[in-house]
């Protein structure tokens, strides 16, 4: 669970993310799910995309894939929402202490 304070620091992160992948008409599907799961790994922190023709809204679509994923939901901002997971391999970005 992110506290405040390294939501707005994962925040101040994301504005500098294009977004990776999008968000279809199948909505959150298995594909989209196991395509995010690979791109979390790699890159801890995703944007994404929520096309008008999924018929979801972007907090909706986001927190479905964080939880399919095991991910933090840090944000949605119009059609995109963002997600932290950190690697388990290397992780790269360090939050601030609780």
């Amino acid at each position: 669970m992110l506290t405040s304070k390294q939501r707005a620091y994962l925040r101040g992160l994301a504005n500098k993310v294009q977004p990776t992948i999008q968000v279809g008409k199948d909505g959150v599907s298995r594909n989209f799910t196991k395509q995010l799961d690979v791109i979390l790994e790699s890159r801890e922190l995703v944007k994404v995309t929520v096309l008008e023709n999924s018929g979801l809204t972007a907090k909706e679509a986001g927190m479905d894939a964080a939880k399919y994923t095991k991910s933090e939901f840090v944000q949605a901002i119009g059609r995109k929402f963002t997600l932290y997971r950190p690697s388990k391999e290397d992780p790269e970005i360090e939050l601030p202490n609780k």
